[in-house]
């Protein structure tokens, strides 16, 4: 069987087929060294780093990574991950009692869940959408979501790239419809950078956050928040540091204040330019080949496990970037948490050495897999898995 020709770059396990890249990445070799070396800059001499050079380093990090989104540098700030982006904005957010602020069904969950906690703590109330899956197109999400829209609506909270369902969500054409009605969307793109083509300037979104960790493949703790101009002044750091009575008036009291949050390794961040790069590298036509390959190769497993399990595509591949789901017969209703597993997630790892997560859709019983592409998987890591789900659901 074929492996790919990048999977040397990766010190992923060899005897794991690892097919799971979207929940939290993986990281190249050069790129763990090149934070290593950021690392050992800082304890040379923390103070000279932390503050003499720092501000210099964060600046090169978010120009390379405004160059790559066609983004307003002065509008990024570094965060730990996309997480921490939207709660950023959501407890900065100014909501009343009886104010409305509206997500879908398909929302990921850490995300709806401070969602949940700024509006219970204003009195306002939260609307969940429902969005099919199976679906047959985008414009049932727009469909879906205006639907839901009053004239209480403060704030709508959208995924870019599900989290559960994989799919691309029409953010665009949301941004401009709810725009037009004079209300702000912050756009979850926890999976975007890396895996879609991004212009956040033409995108013109109130608030925009993203992981860098996931598809460009920077260590983990790498985020960031992209801010629009005439909400900046409104957008705070979670944690008030030494910059909210800064004097300053060399930068912006955004910049001054999100820049510095305390002591902290900012390595992950510096190393966002060296990942553009290197990701970049791995095929002749750059970030435009790296993300066709993707999207060719998981359209390419989904084939094989619709084919293997017998059901029917619940998306168009137009809303495919590099992940996909597929329903999944009933299974025990085991819930995902941090302490508990599908059993067939388990089973697929412990008897087949597959690392692909089962999850629960929209609810136990129910059930889906999901299935990523990164540089380093090849077909044949596909087909392993179409031959061991239905062996494994008839057991």
């Amino acid at each position: 069987m074929t492996t790919s020709p990048h999977r040397a770059h990766w010190d992923l396990d060899p005897t794991v087929t690892f097919l799971n890249h979207g929940s939290f990445g993986a990281t190249p070799r050069v790129i763990r060294e090149e934070q290593q070396a950021w690392q050992a800059r800082l304890e040379a001499e923390p103070v000279r780093f932390l503050h003499r050079e720092l501000e210099g380093h964060l600046d090169r990090a978010r120009h390379a990574l405004a160059r790559f989104l066609n983004a307003d540098a002065e509008g990024i700030a570094f965060v730990q991950n996309a997480t921490t982006g939207v709660n950023t904005v959501l407890q900065r957010l100014a909501l009343a009692p009886g104010d409305e602020v509206l997500c879908t069904d398909q929302e990921y969950n850490a995300s709806r869940n401070a969602l949940c906690f700024a509006a219970e703590r204003a009195g306002a109330r939260v609307v969940v959408v429902p969005v099919p899956f199976p679906i047959e197109g985008p414009e049932l999400v727009v469909r879906a979501v205006l639907a839901g829209v009053t004239e209480r609506t403060k704030l709508v909270l959208i995924d870019h790239v599900t989290s559960q369902t994989g799919m691309i969500l029409p953010v665009a054409e949301l941004v401009a419809a709810l725009d037009a009605r004079g209300i702000d969307v912050l756009v979850d793109g926890a999976h975007a950078p890396g895996q879609l083509d991004l212009d956040l300037t033409a995108l013109a979104a109130p608030y925009y956050t993203g992981n860098c960790h996931k598809w460009l493949c920077t260590p983990k703790g790498s985020a960031f928040l992209h801010v629009r101009a005439d909400r900046r002044d409104l957008i705070r750091p979670l944690s008030i540091s030494h910059g909210a009575n800064a004097t300053r008036t060399d930068r912006s009291r955004f910049r001054v204040e999100h820049d510095w949050i305390g002591t902290l390794d900012p390595s992950a961040w510096l190393c966002i330019p060296a990942a553009i790069e290197f990701m970049g590298s791995l095929f002749e036509d750059g970030w435009n080949g790296l993300r066709r390959h993707n999207h060719d190769l998981v359209v390419r497993g989904r084939r094989l496990l619709l084919d293997a399990l017998g059901v029917e595509a619940p998306c168009p591949e137009s809303m495919l970037g590099s992940l996909a789901s597929l329903p999944l017969p009933d299974g025990a209703g085991t819930e995902i948490s941090p302490l508990g597993l599908d059993p067939l997630h388990t089973a697929l790892f412990e008897q087949e050495s597959i690392e692909v997560p089962v999850m629960p859709w929209p609810r136990p019983p129910h059930r889906l897999v999901r299935i990523s592409a990164q540089a380093y998987n090849d077909p044949g890591q596909y087909e392993r898995l179409a031959a061991a789900l239905p062996r494994l659901l008839r057991s």
